[in-house]
């Protein structure tokens, strides 16, 4: 005779059953467990499912990148085409640049038979830097002659520097009408050559003298019969005032002018100070033999008060020694108060900079240059002897 079973009672009986080590444990624990199970299992389907899709997305990325790659190829507008423009973009061979333009004025006193170049302002130079600015100065020259080179004051971080500056160059009537102004932007840099960022070439002889010019102008690329190059000489400044003394660190020369029949040179540096423009004391170096790019290292140092510091010009000068014949200068700067351009600011730093050393490259310039700026007097008196 069969009784009646509770459907529940037996569906537990068969958990039991199939689950020995479940006997015993609350039917909440056993849901906890299995549901915890079926979480773990769905995370990780999950989550390979991903997988395979940022997989197959990135493929498709490459593929598209690849085929966009090689379409703009084919239809000349990626870089490449900028690479190798088209024949119509083309000005004999190389693209044109901008360099920015230059602000000048020109004035001719026939009376005094002199010349007076105003440097104004420049406007959108060209950036030089890795920052996307410049640090931009001018230099100023007449050829043929060449006799003197001013340079205006270094502009920092800047494309569109207010100069306002003017130079006056002696110059006669007859040898203006064949003479030529030059006028170089450059971009400094203390511690390397400084780069040129463009010119402008005035023929004088084009020039209605009949009133003052000022105008604006474009620059242009550096012409390629650019001046004679003498090569750069990089020393240090430093001066402590409260002591008196100046020290003169000469480092190093290169790229300098070939003197010798073998194609070098035995290059040594003169230091010299002048005070109220006429010598005052000399130094020199060791000669360095065969060489146009010499190291020398070698230090002097010089009383000089805190009075006399704002009245010294310091004339760097090198020179190629010859034992049977006479000495040769290589080229020459000065520094002090009365400089101008780079000279000018090093020695600006120099004294912004107590006890510091200063170290700067300088373009050596030739000694007929130098000379007719500086115009040093015969070398300064000894104090006579009292009478008895």
């Amino acid at each position: 005779m069969f009784t009646h079973t509770d459907p529940t009672l037996l569906s537990e009986a068969s958990m039991l059953f199939a689950y020995p080590s479940c006997r015993g444990m609350p039917r909440w624990a056993i849901y906890t467990i299995f549901a915890a199970g079926a979480l773990l299992i769905l995370i990780c389907c999950l989550c390979i499912c991903v997988k395979c899709c940022c997989k197959g997305n990135k493929k498709k990325k490459k593929k598209k990148k690849d085929e966009k790659i090689n379409l703009n190829g084919m239809n000349g507008k990626t870089t490449a085409a900028l690479v190798q423009p088209d024949v119509t973009d083309v000005d004999y061979g190389t693209a044109k640049k901008e360099r920015g333009k230059l602000l000048y004025s020109l004035d001719y006193s026939a009376a005094q038979s002199e010349l007076t170049v105003g440097i104004k302002q420049a406007n959108n130079l060209m950036a030089m830097d890795l920052g996307g600015t410049s640090d931009p100065y001018v230099k100023v020259y007449i050829i043929p002659d060449k006799i003197k080179t001013c340079e205006t004051k270094v502009f920092r971080h800047t494309l569109n520097p207010v100069f306002n500056e003017q130079f006056n160059f002696p110059i006669s009537k007859s040898t203006l009408l064949k003479s030529t102004v030059v006028m170089q932007v450059f971009d400094f840099n203390r511690f390397s050559k400084h780069n040129i960022i463009g010119e402008l070439r005035v023929e004088l002889s084009n020039v209605d003298w009949n009133h003052v010019i000022e105008e604006w102008k474009p620059l242009a690329e550096p012409a390629k019969f650019e001046e004679e190059n003498l090569g750069e000489i990089c020393f240090s400044l430093r001066y402590v005032p409260t002591a008196g003394k100046l020290t003169v660190v000469i480092l190093e020369a290169k790229n300098l002018k070939s003197m010798d029949i073998s194609g070098n040179s035995d290059p040594y540096v003169k230091v010299q100070l002048a005070l109220d423009k006429r010598k005052w004391k000399k130094r020199k170096t060791s000669i360095k033999k065969n060489s146009l790019n010499p190291y020398y290292n070698e230090s002097f140092t010089f009383d000089v008060s805190f009075d006399q510091i704002q009245r010294v010009n310091l004339v760097i000068s090198v020179w190629d020694h010859d034992a049977m014949t006479r000495n040769d200068a290589m080229g020459k700067i000065f520094l002090g108060c009365d400089a101008s351009g780079n000279q000018l600011r090093h020695w600006a730093d120099m004294l912004s900079n107590p006890r510091r050393p200063i170290a700067q490259w300088h373009n050596l310039l030739s000694a007929e240059q130098v000379n007719s700026t500086l115009t040093l007097k015969k070398k300064i008196p000894l104090v006579s002897k009292m009478p008895f």
